[in-house]
């Protein structure tokens, strides 16, 4: 049996292509087609079937794309309710692989019909288990991303993950290799460990979810505490997930559209469409399109997005580097981000070969910051998320999260000059953009942002340390 984990960073998700004897199979994939089409093509073989462990929230699946060009049978778990043709497994249930099979086993808690699937060799000895979202290693899905059903809370949830872990996982074979749907990163889960492959054995070690001495209600409790609110796009993914999505390959064809500086201007004045700039930091700062947002495609691109653009329905126009169009209509296309006008013909260098205005992001070293810190008592925003900061920031800085810092804007000083960091540089200039869209432009960026400043000697608190230079 051929196992394929294929892991896309930017989502931390890992989707996977079996194959044997000329069948395949695939579970929680993509949209896009060509990684798989490869793996077909190279194994000569068929795919049977498209596997899917839960209704998504972070992506949108392409399990219709790959349905409606394969033939191949969409499978879900029990309770699974579709706007199109799939088939609604028993827990259970087998299907054949070659010579190996795949059972679904009904792990209800991340969601009601989330299952995972049970890898069975020819003498059906257990192999593999694909948890999806059911278990990560390090940790399990988070309970609340459900829709509400049957009046059902996350401590319910929580209650129906903790039965099917102990009930349907546990009692599996210790030396049972772990595929998770999602690492470190996700916002599927709070606590996940960087691995993306583990056993059984060392998870139950490992993971605080698998104590064996875990009551019910200490397991509700910890699932269900620290959990930080889903990002707003997370419903509609669902949405799409089950109604189902528009081919891929229509989706590029119509966002992949040069547009000249004049049609810019003209959707600028009618409010049309919001400019997104994803070239580098560095680019962005050193000249951009006033009032556009920065997401770079080199990071966390696409959670970004879903993030802080939220409506998926919002119509985008790119702002992106020569020959990168189609993979940035991709990776946004992956979170449903499908209404993309098109991208400036000629980038920012047909924008300021023809004279149109530019803004630039005022940026410091850290050194800079560093002697200031000394000085006086600047204000210092850590745009991190609060675990980061918790662990260890700038003496007396203020944490006001990338997630939650257009809501919190009216904290900011209206005239105060301050400073902006993240951990690397990439988060602090995407909040710059948000704060100078916004009208602000009395802040300095921190270049190399957090791990610039633990190069100085500026003094830092937190859970790490004392209060003192390192």
């Amino acid at each position: 049996m051929r196992i394929e984990q294929l892991y896309t960073k930017c989502l931390a998700q890992g989707a996977y292509y079996l194959s044997h004897k000329g069948e395949a199979a695939l579970i929680d994939p993509l949209r896009e087609m060509e990684t798989y089409t490869a793996l077909l093509k190279e194994d000569e073989a068929e795919l049977k079937y498209v596997f899917e462990t839960h209704f998504h929230a972070d992506f949108v699946s392409g399990h219709l794309d790959i349905s409606n060009k394969t033939g191949a049978e969409v499978v879900f778990g029990p309770g699974a309710q579709t706007q199109f043709p799939v088939h609604i497994a028993n827990d259970g249930e087998h299907f054949a692989i070659g010579d190996w099979t795949l059972q679904l086993l009904h792990t209800p808690g991340h969601t009601l019909e989330s299952s995972c699937y049970l890898l069975l060799d020819p003498e059906e000895k257990p192999q593999a288990l694909f948890t999806g979202d059911t278990l990560f290693l390090g940790d399990v899905g988070r309970p609340d991303l459900a829709q509400k059903m049957d009046g059902l809370s996350m401590e319910d949830l929580a209650g129906m993950s903790y039965d099917s872990l102990r009930n349907k996982i546990m009692p599996l074979p210790d030396e049972l290799v772990l595929y998770p749907a999602h690492g470190a990163g996700s916002a599927c889960g709070k606590n996940m460990m960087d691995a993306t492959v583990d056993t059984l054995g060392n998870q139950k070690k490992a993971n605080y979810a698998l104590r064996a001495d875990m009551s019910k209600e200490e397991f509700i409790n910890e699932v269900t505490s620290g959990l930080l609110p889903p990002p707003a796009y997370f419903p509609e993914n669902v949405r799409l997930n089950k109604e189902g999505s528009q081919a891929l390959e229509r989706v590029i064809k119509s966002a992949n559209q040069p547009l000249g500086t004049q049609d810019i201007q003209q959707l600028m004045a009618e409010g049309e469409a919001l400019l997104l700039d994803v070239r580098s930091p560095d680019e962005f700062g050193d000249g951009h399109i006033p009032g556009s947002l920065f997401i770079g495609l080199d990071g966390s691109f696409a959670p970004w997005v879903g993030e802080l653009i939220r409506d998926i329905h919002r119509s985008i126009v790119l702002i992106v580097p020569q020959g990168r169009e189609v993979e940035a209509i991709t990776r946004m296309a992956r979170v449903g981000f499908d209404q993309i006008l098109g991208f400036l013909d000629g980038g920012m260098n047909a924008w300021i070969q023809a004279g149109l205005p530019c803004q630039k992001i005022h940026s410091v070293r850290a050194e800079e910051l560093t002697r200031s810190h000394r000085e006086e008592t600047p204000l210092i925003v850590d745009v991190r998320k609060n675990g980061e900061y918790t662990l260890e920031h700038v003496l007396d800085a203020v944490n006001v999260p990338l997630s939650e810092l257009e809501q919190r804007m009216n904290e900011l000083p209206k005239e105060r000059p301050f400073y902006l960091h993240c951990a690397e540089g990439y988060r602090s200039v995407i909040a710059a953009s948000v704060l100078s869209a916004a009208g602000m432009d009395h802040f300095s960026n921190v270049l190399g942002g957090y791990s610039a400043l633990q190069e100085t000697d500026i003094e830092r608190e937190g859970s790490l340390c004392t209060r003192s230079t390192q």
